[in-house]
């Protein structure tokens, strides 16, 4: 029942999070507004960010990393897989019960009392912090599956973190007037916060090679770094509030529900019988076909994965109908999986956008000349391999390309209203995301039927996680971010790079093989909140345009989920291809040297990304 109410209530929010912003857009029609709408929507993040944030704990689908697990699994040690994941789910629920506590504080402190967000105090959705926290730490201390002797450990996990929550506890219960005796002990903890910190982040880093999830590692980072700086502990959750209640990562849900609408539907397949009728007849039409449909569907999820898990069977299908070996046809699919993260409306733009402070219609604007570069490249040499082949051609059928398109059309125009009402300014970027999270519902659950009303709770329970995983990692990577800009590391990073390096094109070279690794290692996301601060002041010490910045970390990041031993892609084609993982990397290589290539172009010609921004400045 709790289960129930938990999902009921995450999905609720999610769909008011849709409603509020088209609500606005009809009240314009009508020279007028809902009252307060733009604060109870980014106060609905907030509440989406830890319902999301708790469901996905409860899956057990947070981020992560986990190389060392799944080193350990591969080679049969499945005891030691265990005993890692316990340990890790112990060490989160210590840590997360520290992160409650501080949310309890901030509750108690920094928010103005019974400051109202329509007719609702702020308090009332802020609560959802403590609590949404705690939920999470309980459940982490519940999927370490201790038994016998140790049962004990779970429960010692959220004791000694509420310990570690001292000064937390004594700011909520004494607030400012904190006695001398208890000041002293909590002045004695920052000096031991500020002598383990060296060690508390080697743990943390070998933690997150052991699946720990990116957020539990952020946050641990974030407690121990600003405490020994001598920082309060509801810094962090005042970080986590500020986040999720700020409306540029509003879309971010939005976006990412439109996405699944798309991927469990019929839209796949109504967009391959288009494409396919209208390029079969020529030389490498359904590449065409294939990397175009990829890069729609990946320019809504933001997530590569999803991706190549939707479309990959039925694409492969076609593939290998059409004469396309095993080793060419996953080869493409793996490699076009993350091809459309250059076009909007990507979410992977719209955070290095807000984190770098950079205007998004520009970032947008950036990313399409490098999205069709890199686009045109794949679709070149599947071209030369068709032609290499004689990959047969069908004759082109005007009655057959009507009908597809008449059955498809729906989803085709999507993109072109979305670019029309964003670039036009006729709606926000928020408006944007909800029109067509709402467009997208209506075109496939009420106009072709293809999901049923008694499916729905399916559809957002596979959205949840990615939206839960990114904006968990979102919320606590801006506390960690909070120190590292405070205690002026990238600054000083700036100045040391300068020192060391003095070319320009041996930075842009440095930088190209560190976000090679980065995006091997890390999602996308967690990659553009952590990384991306300490690369923009580098940037802007070696003169390099803050779009084009944005762009080369984006088109590095994405090459990354091709590059072994640990790119993303690579794994999860091994999955839906049930190939081994050797032979994947293999299938892939010439598509990864093509990609390497178009990186070095947007990299060292900053024309590519530069010049539609220019236009509109």
């Amino acid at each position: 029942m709790l289960k129930r109410i938990e999902q009921y209530l995450c999905i609720f929010s999610l769909i008011c999070l849709t409603l509020l912003p088209v609500g606005e857009i009809i009240a314009r029609f009508f020279n007028t507004g809902i009252p307060a709408a733009g604060g109870i929507t980014a106060h609905l993040l907030l509440m989406v960010g830890l319902l999301t944030g708790m469901i996905t704990t409860r899956e057990g689908e947070h981020l992560s990393i986990a190389l060392i697990q799944n080193f350990s699994g591969k080679l049969g040690a499945d005891s030691v897989k265990r005993s890692i994941g316990s340990c890790i789910n112990l060490l989160s629920a210590f840590i997360v019960t520290i992160v409650a506590w501080s949310a309890v504080a901030f509750l108690r402190i920094s928010l103005s009392p019974w400051r109202m967000i329509g007719f609702i105090p702020d308090q009332v959705f802020a609560l959802v912090m403590p609590i949404g926290y705690f939920v999470i730490a309980l459940r982490f201390a519940r999927m370490s599956n201790c038994s016998g002797k140790w049962r004990i450990l779970p429960v010692a996990a959220v004791i000694l973190g509420t310990l570690c929550a001292f000064p937390a506890i004594t700011k909520t219960v004494w607030g400012l007037d904190t006695p001398d005796p208890v000041f002293d002990l909590i002045l004695r903890l920052a000096d031991l916060s500020l002598a383990l910190r060296f060690p508390v982040v080697i743990i943390m880093i070998i933690a997150a090679f052991c699946g720990m999830p990116l957020f539990v590692v952020f946050a641990g980072l974030s407690i121990v770094l600003i405490q020994g700086a001598g920082g309060e502990l509801d810094v962090i959750s005042n970080q986590v509030y500020t986040t999720l209640i700020n409306d540029s990562f509003i879309p971010i849900p939005l976006f990412t529900l439109t996405g699944f609408f798309l991927s469990e539907s019929k839209a796949g397949e109504r967009l391959v019988n288009l494409f396919r009728s209208l390029f079969s007849w020529l030389p490498g039409g359904m590449i065409i076909a294939t990397v175009v449909i990829c890069a729609f569907f990946t320019s809504f999820t933001g997530a590569s994965g999803v991706t190549i898990l939707a479309l990959g069977g039925i694409l492969y299908s076609i593939l290998h109908e059409v004469k396309y070996s095993d080793k060419f046809s996953i080869g493409l699919l793996t490699s076009v999986g993350s091809i459309g993260l250059l076009f909007p409306p990507s979410l992977p733009i719209i955070l290095v956008g807000t984190s770098a402070q950079t205007n998004i219609l520009h970032m947008f604007l950036g990313g399409i000349i490098p999205g069709i570069l890199l686009i045109s490249a794949i679709i070149v040499f599947g071209i030369i391999i068709s032609v290499k082949t004689k990959i047969p051609v069908t004759p082109f059928s005007l009655q057959k390309a009507g009908r597809a398109l008449k059955d498809s059309a729906l989803e085709v125009i999507l993109p072109f209203l979305l670019i029309a009402g964003y670039f036009s300014g006729t709606l926000s970027l928020t408006e944007t995301g909800a029109a067509a999270a709402l467009y997208i519902f209506i075109v496939e659950v009420c106009v072709h039927r293809d999901i049923k009303f008694r499916d729905l709770p399916q559809v957002f329970a596979k959205a949840i996680p990615i939206i839960g995983g990114v904006l968990s990692i979102l919320a606590l990577s801006q506390a960690l971010s909070y120190y590292i800009i405070d205690t002026q590391v990238p600054e000083n990073l700036a100045r040391w790079m300068q020192g060391a390096i003095q070319s320009k094109y041996v930075f842009l070279l440095l930088l190209n093989l560190v976000l090679l690794v980065v995006g091997c290692l890390m999602d996308i996301f967690s990659a553009i909140l952590v990384v991306l601060p300490l690369i923009v002041p580098l940037g802007l010490v070696y003169g390099i345009d803050p779009v084009h910045l944005g762009i080369i970390f984006i088109t590095n990041l994405e090459v990354g989920f091709l590059t072994p031993p640990v790119g993303m892609n690579l794994f999860l084609a091994a999955y839906r291809f049930g190939k081994p993982f050797v032979a994947v990397c293999r299938y892939v290589f010439p598509f990864l040297l093509i990609q390497l290539i178009v990186v070095l172009l947007v990299t060292y010609v900053p024309w590519f990304s530069t010049f539609l921004p220019s236009l509109f400045q």
